[in-house]
């Protein structure tokens, strides 16, 4: 049997400045009335979220061992210019810090015309087969 995995010996590869980036075109798929979080066929704010987290799964994820990922646990962002369907629209994320198992990302997208959105964003790191434990324990009612 194999040790164990250290993720702070993982998370040495993961370093302040490491960027990726994720891309749609906005089809109606994407749009407020669509996911049901508004009413004006534009891209709607959980589908920009969803390209800002995987543009930061782009920086770091290639980074981590076998059975390991990162898990989103905090969004801090601001969606503040309209999309309408037909354009690019290119998150960009960018490492700030690595403390512990937590890694931080600043966080912009942008459309052909401009910033849309912008703000931070904190993943962790886990082994998946303990989170995966975890979780069918709450499935089975344990705690």
């Amino acid at each position: 049997m194999s040790s164990p995995v250290r993720v702070s010996s993982v998370l040495a590869r993961v370093t302040p400045g490491l960027t990726g980036t994720h891309d749609i075109v906005v089809g109606p798929e994407h749009t407020a009335p669509f996911v049901g979080s508004g009413r004006i066929a534009v891209l709607a704010t959980p589908v920009m979220i969803n390209v800002i987290e995987a543009a930061a799964l782009a920086a770091v994820e290639h980074l981590l061992p076998a059975g390991h990922q990162s898990l989103g646990i905090k969004l801090d962002v601001s969606h503040v210019a309209a999309t309408p369907v037909g354009l690019w629209v290119t998150a960009t994320a960018e490492v700030l810090r690595v403390e512990g198992r937590t890694i931080t990302f600043r966080v912009e997208a942008r459309d052909d015309f401009e910033t849309i959105g912008s703000g931070t964003h904190e993943r962790v790191v886990v082994s998946v087969a303990r989170f995966d434990e975890r979780v069918q324990r709450k499935v089975r009612g344990e705690t």
